[in-house]
């Protein structure tokens, strides 16, 4: 079993689940979650030794956390993940997903081992298979405050201007999934592959799987689901992929004009304020931080892309994304 912990036995915490975590958001997160006393964290991974090496070193105590293998790029290792979880025997109060991949040099697509497209795969399926997989579980839970959140980017939304640089996101009328995306087929809108969309294009499906989320689920299970953009954490490993001219330019870019720069441990301590404080208990928002906040506000709901806002739309990604997952 692909389990790292030193407390598999239940306590008095609420645990959250968070994917990513080997590093970036994702492990500032976790020990943010960690700092507050009151948390226990599964943290979810590809790699279980390098996330245990960071943990170590960002100091999140041994006690407080889990680490569980999963690569959402592989819907049989998101299943794998849930049945190990579910061994744990703990209840789970918070999901947040929140790892993803962006590789943007890419010429020729690459593909999950079930022939799909694999920043799709990635960011999207796997979250989405997750999602569902879970929901019976935070259903289960006695606490009165449950959230499941996913985050989200300006790049969704060609209103912002991560969505007015080309390729701009637009997944049309999801005919490559409508057409099963397995291989040849690598965008979602069935067009030629084009790397940097087929991310952006992802994360449009992120905030529309939280929207349907929160339209099928929320009245019945008091769930709260949201999305959320922290700011741009220009240091991320996210960008590890990226021209290494970029990498070092676009932090300064950030910082001194834009004016969007957050560190990753901003971020992260961001996250945890959208799972655990009162403030952000609204099911159905998209909260952000992004250059159009006002000044002086912690943060605001946002309005998402035209496709992001689609409910039609949305529940077409929704019954095809089951469909491409293997659910009913």
């Amino acid at each position: 079993m692909g389990v790292y912990s030193t407390n598999m036995v239940q306590d008095n915490k609420s645990t959250v689940i968070i994917t990513g975590t080997s590093s970036g958001v994702g492990l500032y997160a976790a020990k943010a979650f960690a700092d507050r006393g009151n948390w226990h964290v599964i943290m979810a991974c590809r790699d279980i030794e390098k996330t245990k090496k960071a943990a170590q070193e960002v100091g999140i105590p041994e006690k407080s956390y889990t680490i569980l293998h999963l690569d959402l790029g592989s819907l049989l290792s998101v299943r794998k993940f849930v049945a190990d979880f579910r061994t744990t025997g703990r209840t789970l109060e918070a999901l947040v997903c929140n790892a993803a991949i962006y590789m943007p040099l890419l010429k020729e697509p690459l593909f999950s081992p079930e022939g799909y497209e694999l920043s799709v795969a990635t960011n999207h399926l796997g979250h989405f298979l997750l999602c569902n997989l879970l929901l019976p579980d935070m259903q289960r839970s006695p606490s009165s405050d449950r959230r499941m959140i996913i985050l989200g980017t300006v790049t969704h939304n060609p209103k912002e201007l991560g969505g007015k640089i080309p390729p701009r996101p637009d997944i049309g009328d999801l005919k490559g999934f409508e057409d099963g995306f397995m291989d040849p087929i690598t965008m979602i809108d069935g067009k030629k592959f084009e790397p940097v969309k087929a991310y952006k294009d992802s994360k449009v499906c992120n905030v529309l799987t939280m929207k349907e989320l929160h339209r099928r689920y929320h009245e019945s299970t008091g769930i709260t689901f949201t999305s959320l953009y922290p700011g741009c954490v220009a240091e991320t490993p996210l960008f590890r992929n990226h021209y290494p001219l970029f990498q070092k330019i676009f932090p300064l870019f950030q910082r001194y004009i834009t004016g969007g720069y957050v560190s990753q441990e901003l971020a992260g301590e961001r996250v945890v304020q959208v799972v655990a404080d009162p403030e952000f208990k609204q099911s159905g928002a998209y909260w952000s931080w992004g250059n159009r906040q006002k000044k002086g506000r912690k943060s605001f709901v946002q309005e998402v892309s035209k496709d992001a806002s689609d409910s039609d739309k949305a529940e077409k990604m929704w019954d095809l994304s089951m469909k491409l997952v293997g659910l009913n």
